[in-house]
């Protein structure tokens, strides 16, 4: 959903799953119209997976299927997730009238993966790109600006820990991290 990956990012994203499974799901994927593979121009020159405009349209999907699953009363969002899970479910769980008049760019580092986004009244956008000269950079790893944003973990512990670190206003960042309020968890009735 944030823009072409190459195989490698896939699997890394997909610990769980085995390289040749995610090869027959990617096939399967490509023969039904999702996606396509083709290959990034020199110097780059690697295979890439890319959505099909028909694959886009299955955010929406995505997006409810997550409001749902974080119901869960099993749903850990301490537990490990990718940049691209991290960023996806900001754009899932974004709850717009909170946004108010806030209206800023922001740059998302993870390591070698970079993303920039904008922020404003319509909600939140992001694709992979550079994020400098973003008004608020995050850069550390997912798992940790996840326990900021949804954890409710003090900037200062994660920064004290070296997972986190925040580039620009301070008062915007702790804005940000109200955007994104989880559902209350299921609780299934006593029998």
């Amino acid at each position: 959903m944030l823009g072409p990956r190459r195989f490698s990012d896939l699997r890394a994203d997909l610990p769980g799953l085995s390289a040749n499974v995610l090869t027959q799901r990617l096939t399967e994927l490509e023969a039904r119209g999702v996606l396509f593979k083709r290959k990034l121009p020199p110097p780059a020159s690697v295979q890439v997976y890319e959505l099909t405009e028909w694959g886009y349209e299955a955010e929406i999907i995505v997006q409810e299927l997550g409001r749902w699953a974080t119901r869960s009363p099993l749903h850990d969002p301490t537990l490990p997730i990718s940049g691209v899970s991290i960023l996806l479910s900001f754009r899932t769980m974004i709850d717009r009238p909170r946004i108010g008049d806030l209206d800023i760019s922001l740059g998302f580092r993870f390591g070698e993966d970079q993303y920039r986004g904008h922020l404003n009244h319509s909600g939140f956008t992001v694709s992979q790109g550079d994020p400098e000269g973003a008004d608020l950079i995050f850069e550390g790893n997912p798992e940790a600006l996840g326990a900021y944003v949804y954890g409710g973990v003090p900037y200062e512990e994660l920064n004290a820990q070296g997972t986190l670190s925040i580039v620009g206003d301070r008062k915007q960042a702790e804005h940000f991290r109200t955007l994104f309020p989880l559902p209350e968890k299921f609780i299934p009735p006593i029998r």
